[in-house]
């Protein structure tokens, strides 16, 4: 695809300073552009750059003004960063834009669906489905009984959807994603056996939510697991069964969250952190990467370690933690000269 100077300032509402009928068809960072890419200037680390690109188009910020001279046609905007981000955007919804049904794909005679669909080769969609429109789904998708999936959802290639899970609108979910595979859930018997407890809830996402590569989210044992509106998942998380993630929440890759924990709005959670199962964590809290999580946690917390507690107190400890060594040389030599005085 061709995009010329003229077409994109009028997505991006921008001013030209150059060519407008400069033609570009691929994206670039500013000190790699080539000839037919676009680029951006947001951060002033880069302003040198600018004067040695060969991309075809740069977007910049209208304070920008050039000290030297520049062979890049110029789109200016308000801001730089986020019109880039707006067209990259806009980039994906045309590229992305497929509609129509691919064979072989099998789609079960209780199935329904809006317009504007697109449904990949060798997907199977089960009994009773409900699809909404301009919803997406990639080759090889499994799509289990009883599904719903609201208008403007994408599901990526390989991903597995469960019967009875509900999918709201504008979510997003990757490839190799799994939606509502069995909790964990085993109760031993007299003879110390494993016996499998029945998983008979489901898994429900509101809208906008985005769920990462290869990520899996529990069905519940009774009721549902459920993921809240603007939730974002990174790549390889588990959640297990009726876990409760607030609005707004977003967590890193390789986090795993046990069975029937609560999580608030709004809380940052880095990679690798490991939390316990029925457990409450509060509003707006803060875990740094390859914490532990045992208990529960109040409103705009920000915890570090493994157990976890207080972010600030874990710096003040760490100075201690490495300079061990010393602590206990420095105590040996005081006890040996308080034995040697007594």
């Amino acid at each position: 695809m061709k995009f010329t100077a003229q077409q994109i300032a009028g997505i991006l509402e921008g001013d030209i300073v150059g060519n407008p009928d400069v033609e570009v068809s691929k994206l670039s960072k500013i000190e790699e552009g080539t000839e037919g890419s676009l680029t951006f200037l947001a951060n002033p680390k880069y302003t040198s750059y600018i004067y040695t690109t060969k991309a075809s188009i740069t977007i910049v910020n209208k304070s920008f003004e050039p000290k030297n001279d520049i062979e890049t046609t110029l789109i200016k905007v308000e801001d730089a960063y986020k019109s880039f981000s707006q067209l990259l955007e806009y980039y994906n919804s045309v590229k992305n834009n497929k509609v129509g049904i691919e064979q072989p794909s099998f789609i079960a005679e209780s199935a329904t669906y809006k317009d504007n669909i697109y449904i990949g080769a060798f997907t199977y969609i089960g009994a009773n489905v409900k699809i909404g429109e301009n919803v997406k789904i990639y080759p090889n998708v499994y799509i289990g009984d009883n599904v719903t999936i609201d208008d403007g959802t994408v599901i990526f290639a390989g991903a597995k959807v469960y019967s009875d899970t509900i999918i709201g609108k504008s979510c997003v979910i990757n490839s190799g994603v799994v939606l509502g595979a069995d909790g964990f859930g085993f109760t031993p018997n007299e003879n110390g056996e494993y016996i499998k407890v029945p998983q008979t809830g489901n898994v429900v996402l509101e809208d906008f939510v985005d769920i990462g590569a290869a990520t899996t989210i529990d069905r519940a044992t009774l009721g549902s697991t459920i993921i809240r509106r603007g939730v974002k998942l990174d790549n390889q998380i588990q959640i297990a069964h009726n876990v409760d993630i607030g609005k707004n929440t977003v967590i890193a890759a390789q986090t795993g969250v046990a069975g029937s924990t609560k999580i608030g709005e709004n809380c940052i959670i880095g990679g690798q952190v490991g939390i316990a199962g029925h457990l409450t964590i509060g509003n707006g809290v803060r875990v740094q990467a390859q914490s532990g999580i045992g208990k529960n946690v109040k409103d705009n917390e920000t915890l570090q370690g493994s157990p976890s507690f207080n972010y600030g107190d874990w710096n003040k400890s760490y100075v201690y933690f490495k300079n061990l060594p010393k602590i206990v040389k420095n105590i040996s030599e005081i006890e040996k000269k308080i034995d040697g005085n007594s």
